[in-house]
């Protein structure tokens, strides 16, 4: 494929923005060569600026979940835009939105919109702190809760494709309140838990990490941190920003029955805008101003557009839930087609898949936390993976570090395409 345009757009881009890029892991450092610039959406694909058509396995980082430019979520957005795009007040929507997420989410009682996953963890350590009285977080090498400055403590995706997990910036004083544990290792956690007794607020993770490639909790792990949390009044936080509204209507909690005392959200619950969100039960949000002590606060919470996709985007997913068991189904089917043609090949590999979040890692050792990870993105592998699938039409995160996120919008047909295409350059790895 050529891209001709989108290398004259980078170069016009690095000129006036860092990096060319709005956000580090697009300039595609970690694979080479320059980004492609998308001009539009439909569907399950992407239209490039040199018209190039490609199947998104994408899909925003995820938010996309029925695919782009989805007919309801458009019209929502632009019924809304006519009537007023910021107002700075309490509108009835954000009531709505609220309602529909307490329905479908197991153990809130309320819920906070911010603009975006960062926020929305942030807000959530914070209340954690405030309710808890207690200063120090946990949180697990690899996962990646946004960029606030406690989380830059060995993060996943962006922060480890360019080899600066520890960000200048983040100061020492606020380095040595957050204890790193290994994912999947409960065992881990409790020594840092017996370590600094009576002096953890939370525990924050992604209960299905998505920042290190898709990777499941093992057996009992959710349930450890659970019964760990409880045993010694620390809060279990859920940073569902990827998982939330697509893995189940519920999220992580629905499908593993496994409940936090406080949920992130963002991607799927703004249709594809930017938004965020945290939730928990009645006694913990009190605590947030203006009811509560702990501050938080955004003018551009709540905003109408993205209160309007995100309502638009969840009541589709509510009234129609086999949705959820049609993008599982989708992603099993990929997954089987690449497994056999990796297999067929004598490609090295290891696929993790929960629901519509599948990932490839180029290795024969399973792949469980943020060492084994990285260990099978070293072998350089992944990059030429990457370039091959591009040059034939598929779109796929440019890091190792990155899961899949698969649409219902995808038909079979796209799903047996992307499934030749991984033979093809299977054949050249």
């Amino acid at each position: 494929m050529i891209y001709k345009r989108s290398s004259e757009l980078f170069a016009s881009a690095q000129k006036v923005i860092p990096g060319g890029v709005n956000s580090p892991v697009r300039a595609f450092k970690a694979v080479g060569g320059d980004p492609i610039f998308i001009k539009k959406a439909e569907g399950p694909y992407l239209y490039d600026e040199d018209g190039n058509k490609l199947i998104d396995y994408i899909n925003s980082w995820g938010p996309l979940i029925l695919g782009h430019a989805h007919k309801k979520v458009i019209d929502a957005v632009v019924d809304i835009a006519k009537k007023g795009t910021s107002f700075g007040t309490p509108t009835e929507i954000e009531t709505k939105i609220a309602e529909l997420a307490v329905k479908m989410v197991p153990n809130i009682d309320k819920i906070r919109m911010v603009n975006s996953g960062t926020e929305a963890t942030m807000s959530a350590v914070r209340l954690a702190r405030g309710f808890t009285g207690k200063e120090k977080i946990i949180k697990f090498a690899g996962c990646y809760h946004g960029h606030s400055d406690s989380f830059l403590i060995q993060a996943g995706s962006g922060a480890v494709t360019f080899g600066t997990p520890n960000s200048p910036g983040v100061t020492q004083g606020t380095a040595k309140d957050t204890l790193l544990a290994k994912y999947n290792d409960l065992d881990n956690v409790k020594e840092l838990v017996e370590a600094n007794k009576d002096e953890i607020s939370c525990i924050i993770l992604e209960p299905v990490a998505g920042n290190m490639g898709c990777i499941p909790p093992n057996k009992g792990f959710l349930e450890g941190l659970r019964k760990l949390c409880d045993q010694h009044d620390i809060l279990l936080v859920f940073d569902e920003v990827m998982t939330g509204f697509r893995l189940a209507p519920g999220g992580v909690q629905e499908r593993m029955g496994v409940n936090a005392d406080i949920v992130c959200f963002g991607k799927v619950i703004g249709g594809g805008l930017p938004v965020g969100a945290f939730a928990a039960r009645n006694e913990i949000m009190d605590y947030l101003a203006p009811v509560g002590p702990v501050y938080q606060a955004g003018t551009l919470s709540g905003n109408p557009l993205a209160m309007a996709a995100g309502l638009a985007m969840l009541t589709e997913l509510d009234n129609n839930r086999s949705i959820f068991e049609s993008i599982d189904k989708k992603t099993e089917y990929l997954h089987e087609g690449i497994e056999k043609v990796l297999t067929e090949n004598k490609v090295a590999h290891t696929i993790n898949r929960v629901g519509s979040m599948i990932s490839i890692h180029f290795g024969d050792d399973p792949v469980v936390d943020f060492e084994s990870a990285a260990k099978s993105a070293r072998n350089g592998i992944f990059n030429k993976f990457f370039h091959g699938m591009l040059d034939n039409g598929i779109y796929i995160a440019p890091s190792a570090f990155e899961t899949w996120f698969i649409s219902d919008a995808l038909s079979y047909e796209d799903l047996d395409k992307t499934i030749e295409v991984v033979d093809k350059v299977a054949k050249t790895l």
